[in-house]
């Protein structure tokens, strides 16, 4: 980009000209187009090499198979579905998951208290809801003991790496998944794992099938598989989509409101950068510059351009920094025949009080367009900018965010399934599992908040 210039004073004409560079319009213009990010194609499954050659293939996550990896560009381009994905991660987790005893006493079973001593259960399920909340899955992996009795680890996979083999043609069920780096380029055999997934409609008994614990559909036991290793897919629904969901905040790409979330910012800037900077608009008359050469008689060609460049300086330095607040101009001025008066120097202010001030009602807009689309009230999070924004009282944002809380059981449901897989298996039962969420109450109850479970 040309760099923007400074005051320009044309001598030849007797007037000020404004140069700016960069236009706003020409920053605007390089803004991408949101929805281009779903540019598909209809893509078609892609084949393995090497040893993976016997595998039907993965469903590519867009038309280049990139798709997470530029939502996940976009949304940290804006600060406020960042901040959205944030807050929404934060309430689905709310106080984590809890468990305890059928008594809701602590644990004591020893098993049950290794189990949970050996896996980060509050690590894991925030990286579960982080993922729910940005591509409306997650991936959680169990692993068994050497004997294949016990599930003794739970891991999470980070979706945005996960890639679903084409389903089976004869029962619909993606039976395993391709786990890798897909960002950059597509990964070598060696660099892929590949995990068996269980049946999302009946993970515990497919597992226990698998294992030869139970007989399978044919009716008889089979002998149980090497794999210690397998992948639950939990999923949020959404209609059409059969491998991965279209997130419904990604509606503002399609839109347009998360271009013009992104353009309003980019013009402030382009607007404070190229016109903020000039406060003075300066009218000189073409007469001025050979009064100055008269009165100090200049008469020489190069002295004379030298003696305009001072004058320049002079009025620049004039017209800039604190030193000089308070200081008086005297220029002259004549009549013309007619009995105008031409000034032979005029300074005038640009009034820049309220500049990059507008927009602020289509900022407003645009945040509450992305709240609305992320199922965030702006006033929970502050989204809408000016002093006179989210007044509501303290009792509507409790109510708000008790509803917010609310609304999240049915990712709570999805979420938890690995742990109801877990206790079938390995039977335990005095073991109970749940999470609270926070809700907010009033000072007569003597504390800011408390924790309730949604499940009674």
């Amino acid at each position: 980009m040309e760099e923007k210039k400074d005051l320009v004073i044309d001598y030849g004409n007797g007037f000020a000209e404004l140069v700016i560079s960069p236009s706003v319009s020409a920053i605007l213009n390089e803004i991408d187009d949101g929805a281009q990010v779903f540019d598909d194609t209809g893509s078609q499954p892609v084949k393995l090499s090497g040893s993976l050659t016997h595998y039907r293939g993965y469903v590519p996550w867009g038309d280049d198979n990139g798709l997470p990896y530029k939502i996940l560009k976009k949304i940290r381009k804006d600060e406020v579905m960042s901040q959205n994905k944030l807050f929404n991660t934060l309430t689905c987790y709310a106080s984590g998951v809890r468990v305890c005893r059928e008594n809701d006493e602590p644990l004591t079973d020893p098993e049950q208290k290794d189990f949970f001593k050996y896996n980060r259960l509050p690590r894991y399920f925030l990286e579960q809801a982080t993922d729910m909340k940005h591509f409306f899955f997650s991936v959680s992996v169990i692993i068994l003991s050497a004997d294949g009795k016990k599930i003794v680890r739970l891991r999470h996979k980070e979706a945005a790496h996960v890639r679903f083999e084409t389903c089976n043609p004869k029962t619909g069920q993606i039976e395993n998944l391709f786990y890798a780096d897909w960002e950059e380029k597509t990964p070598e055999d060696s660099e892929i794992e590949v995990i068996p997934v269980l049946d999302v409609w009946d993970p515990v008994g497919d597992l226990e099938t698998r294992m030869g614990r139970i007989p399978g559909p044919d009716g008889k036991k089979q002998k149980p598989v090497k794999d210690r290793k397998f992948a639950l897919i939990n999923s949020f629904p959404i209609a059409g989509c059969k491998y991965y969901p279209f997130a419904y905040y990604w509606s503002v790409f399609l839109s347009g409101w998360y271009d013009i979330k992104q353009m309003i910012p980019a013009g402030k800037k382009a607007k404070f950068r190229n016109f903020t900077g000039i406060k003075y608009h300066v009218e000189v008359h073409r007469d001025y510059w050979e009064h100055v050469c008269r009165e100090e008689k200049i008469t020489d060609p190069e002295k004379k351009a030298a003696r305009i460049r001072k004058e320049h300086d002079n009025i620049r330095d004039f017209c800039t920094g604190i030193e000089n607040s308070g200081k008086l101009w005297i220029s002259g001025f004549y009549i013309d025949p007619h009995g105008k008066e031409i000034p032979m120097v005029r300074i005038n202010l640009i009034d820049s009080t309220k500049e990059g001030g507008d927009w602020i009602e289509d900022s407003e807009e645009a945040s509450n367009m992305l709240c609305y689309a992320d199922n965030i009230h702006p006033s929970l999070i502050g989204a809408a900018p000016g002093k006179s924004k989210n007044s509501f009282s303290g009792s509507v944002q409790r109510e708000l965010f008790t509803m917010k809380q609310a609304l999240e059981k049915p990712y709570h449901d999805i979420l938890l399934e690995p742990f109801f897989v877990i206790k079938e298996y390995n039977g335990w039962e005095d073991f109970k599992y749940d999470v609270p969420v926070i809700t907010l109450t009033t000072l007569d109850k003597g504390k800011d908040a408390e924790e309730n479970t949604l499940r009674n």
